[in-house]
């Protein structure tokens, strides 16, 4: 079992309160670090330029991509936390200024849920006789928000973090100068992506090898597509 059902073991976990996954934004900050950095890195290679090149482009590309990742990130959930406040104070307005409408809302929505008769009225006092409890409600069934939100702050360290780890990957063999560098990285950024998609499997019920496979095009494709423009403008600027 994922965990214990012995009555203090319980109370204790419902003390601690529902926990916040920030597993979307690790996988999120992961993917687009090593494919923006490895299709620069493909694009550079196919324009047949030097290793310092694709150095100067991928560590700038890396930190100025990764921040904006993060900033947009921290922007965008923080908006999510704005609407819910926003959608909750209309909520708290309504309930003081129309408590008989909300009333009825209430009892439509447990309604649809099946319940009849003296369960459903007795559902309906039971939920509006505690102004939070019915808020929750309303925020839940109504809107479908919950009232456990995701900080902003962790959510945007969580992408910067990621992206920077897996964007450095492909950066790898030109910095010690290896030979044959490009088809190093892209083997080392395959097994990224592979990995990538395997580990967010465990979160899914997806198989852990259509995950990785899925999480590998994908990032294969995108470089595949900077390398061909590379190889394009190459011959764009020559003629």
């Amino acid at each position: 079992m994922e965990h214990s059902h012995k009555p203090s073991d319980i109370a204790e976990r419902l003390e601690k309160g529902p926990s916040v996954n920030y597993l979307r934004d690790w996988i999120y900050g992961g993917i687009d670090g090593a494919v923006t950095t490895f299709a620069i890195m493909a694009g550079v290679v196919g324009a047949e330029l030097s290793a310092g090149v694709v150095l100067v482009l991928g560590v700038a590309n890396l930190f100025a991509d990764g921040f904006s990742m993060a900033a947009a990130n921290y922007s965008g959930t923080k908006s999510e936390h704005d609407d819910f406040e926003r959608i909750k104070d209309i909520e708290l307005r309504h309930i003081r200024t129309y408590p008989e409408g909300e009333k009825e809302e209430v009892r439509q929505i447990y309604l649809r849920k099946g319940f009849k008769g003296e369960e459903l009225e007795a559902m309906v006092e039971l939920i509006t006789s505690r102004e939070d409890i019915w808020i929750d409600v309303m925020l839940s069934e109504e809107y479908g928000l919950s009232e456990v939100q995701r900080s902003p702050m962790k959510a945007a360290i969580a992408t910067f973090i990621a992206f920077c780890i897996c964007g450095a990957v492909p950066l790898i063999p030109f910095v010690f100068g290896l030979q044959s560098s490009a088809l190093i990285a892209s083997i080392m950024v395959g097994i990224v992506f592979l990995a990538i998609g395997a580990a967010k499997s465990l979160w899914s019920m997806q198989r852990w090898w259509i995950s990785a496979l899925e999480t590998f095009a994908i990032g294969m494709t995108a470089a595949g597509i900077a390398y061909g423009i590379g190889l394009g403008l190459k011959a764009l600027v020559q003629v």
